[in-house]
């Protein structure tokens, strides 16, 4: 028996996106965490700001940073 295995998980909604801006740069890039369901979960990201813009419309994000 392995008791990690029998905590039950807490719900994940796949359909919730989040963003957190972690710095703008001087050479235009934004940095920043990405996370689907869970904001604790996240991946670092970084993409010129134009394309970070397109990012967060397509994936209809919630902003954690504002």
């Amino acid at each position: 028996m392995n008791p990690s295995t029998d905590l039950p998980l807490p719900a994940c909604d796949t359909s919730l996106r989040f963003v957190r801006v972690m710095e703008r740069r001087a050479d235009g890039l934004v940095s920043f965490e990405f996370s689907i369901g869970w904001p604790e979960l996240a991946v670092e990201l970084m993409l010129p700001e134009a394309a970070f813009e397109a990012f967060c419309a397509n994936n209809r994000v919630q902003r954690l940073d504002a």
